[in-house]
């Protein structure tokens, strides 16, 4: 029993790094060119391969041979180490987030520990150290500034990103990410209550403080993964490109890597919390067959898709804040609309008859 559950995770991790994850940021990149080039009016990369699907492949030995260059003033040993901080945080964190139900028998989720989101809070939270330590590392003006507003962006939007969800865990009862799209399953998906059995009319008055956690949730996200509108660390602009203007080649392309896996992962936490996760009304899961087990991970990472092409046309539609503003935002309403949230569940809750 132990080795095979040792052999069955081993091959949970090699499929979701190598066959879904790292391909997956290749392509996102791909599609963020394209649905840019869409929405500026222009074609985007068309060149290599058929409609350009190639391009990530020629980015990817592009960054391979460019010149890896370290500047003679850098702490070589944090310059060096920064990047690799700033990638693995987004990986290790996908091992808690169900992307399926069964298949063969087999839970599709690396580690179903029951403190799930609090792992992903948890690890998620380092990822801001490479960061800071690649900015401070540079030995360089601008680095060092987006690592400082990277810092203080994080700290500033870690604490809606946090209370946002404790509205979930309270209707659910426990931590554990598997919980959550099961209680959807039976209930409802929480931003769309009617897609399940969610006939007490007290659930119902539930939707609208699930709507607000599921809004203060997806733009602190878009501000823990630096993404437009809250792109300050980077600023082209301003800082150049900020904590990692002085970083070139394979170092500078794990930075990208772990920008982009933030963004997927952080669109998997949105898709398990707030879209029921691997759900979808009319498919059994795959206790019912290897098939069906199958269609439970395509609903998953299409539902994630689809978050992630959300991420991309905000990003080339919205203007970025000024940094008061994006303080502001954070301390000012986000913090008190998400505590003022979990009361409002809390009063709603006594009414809701136990299952």
């Amino acid at each position: 029993m132990d080795s095979f559950f040792i052999i069955t995770s081993l091959l949970k991790i090699v499929g979701i790094l190598f066959v879904v994850i790292l391909p997956m940021v290749s392509y996102v990149v791909y599609a963020e060119r394209r649905v840019s080039a869409f929405i500026q009016d222009r074609l985007g990369p068309n060149r290599v391969g058929p409609a350009g699907l190639f391009q990530p492949i020629a980015d990817i030995f592009k960054l391979l041979l460019k010149e890896d260059f370290t500047p003679r003033a850098a702490n070589t040993f944090y310059y060096w180490l920064a990047p690799c901080l700033a990638v693995m945080p987004a990986i290790i964190t996908i091992a808690v987030v169900p992307f399926g139900s069964t298949l063969f028998g087999v839970p599709m989720v690396i580690a179903d520990v029951n403190v799930g989101i609090l792992f992903v809070f948890a690890i998620a939270s380092l990822g801001v150290y490479g960061i800071v330590i690649g900015g401070w590392a540079s030995n360089s003006k601008y680095p060092f500034l987006g690592g400082i507003r990277s810092s203080a962006q994080m700290l500033s939007y870690e604490l809606s990103l946090g209370l946002s969800v404790i509205p979930v865990f309270m209707l659910v009862g426990n931590l554990r990410l598997t919980s959550v799209v099961r209680y959807q399953i039976e209930h409802g998906w929480f931003i769309a209550p009617f897609v399940g059995d969610w006939i007490n009319p007290w659930k119902w008055l539930l939707t609208i403080p699930m709507i607000v956690s599921f809004l203060v949730f997806m733009i602190a996200m878009f501000a823990e993964t630096n993404r437009l509108p809250f792109d300050l660390p980077e600023a082209e602009q301003e800082l150049a490109g900020g904590y990692h203007t002085e970083y070139s080649s394979m170092k500078f392309a794990l930075y990208f890597l772990g920008e982009y896996a933030a963004m997927i992962t952080g669109s998997a936490v949105i898709v398990t919390l707030f879209f029921g996760g691997w759900h979808f009304p009319g498919i059994p899961d795959g206790s019912h067959g290897w098939i069906f087990g199958l269609i439970n991970i395509a609903v998953f990472f299409t539902k994630v898709t689809i978050v992630i092409l959300f991420f991309m046309w905000i990003r080339w539609t919205l203007p970025r804040f000024r940094y008061d503003q994006l303080m502001r935002l954070g301390w000012l309403f986000f913090f008190e609309i998400a505590l003022v949230n979990i009361f409002l569940v809390a009063a709603i809750l006594p009414y809701i008859p136990k299952v």
